[in-house]
C-alpha cells in the first residue's frame, strides 16, 4: 500500500523559504501514470492545490502561487520536495502531499493516497 509522509520543518520566518520533503514508500513515484501534489488548508479555509509533479518528471503550478513555488524530486530516495518562497503569515496552513491516478488531472482534487499533514506556521 503506498504511504506519504510529509516533513520539514514548522514554523518559517516571514521572507525566508519553506521547504518540504514528501518521502513515498509502496510505489515509485516514476510509475505511469501518476502525478505527485501538494495541497495546503490555510486555517478556516477550503484545500488548495499549490501543484505537482508528473511521473515524467514534468511539474505544474497554480497560477496563484506559480511565481513563488517550486516542486523537485530525488528518484533515487523516491521523494518530491516543495519549496515556497517569500513566505508571509498567509502561507500558515496545514500541508498535504497526496497522488492522483492518471486517469484525473491534479488539480481536480482526486488523490488516493494523502500524508496526514505537516502544520507550517509563518511567524517572526
Amino acid at each position: 500500500q503506498v504511504q506519504l509522509q510529509e516533513s520539514g520543518p514548522g514554523l518559517v520566518k516571514p521572507s525566508q523559504t519553506l521547504s518540504l520533503t514528501c518521502t513515498v514508500s509502496g510505489g515509485s513515484i516514476t510509475t505511469n501514470y501518476y502525478y505527485w501534489s501538494w495541497i495546503r488548508q490555510p486555517p478556516g479555509k477550503g484545500l488548495e492545490w499549490m501543484g505537482a509533479i508528473a511521473y515524467s518528471g514534468s511539474t505544474y503550478y497554480s497560477p496563484s502561487l506559480k511565481s513563488r513555488t517550486s516542486i523537485s524530486r530525488d528518484t533515487s530516495k523516491n521523494q518530491f520536495t516543495l519549496q515556497l518562497s517569500s513566505v508571509t503569515p498567509e502561507d500558515t496552513a496545514i500541508y498535504y502531499c497526496a497522488r492522483t491516478p492518471g486517469r484525473w488531472y491534479p488539480d481536480q482534487y482526486e488523490y488516493d493516497y494523502w500524508g496526514q499533514g505537516t502544520q507550517v506556521t509563518v511567524s517572526a
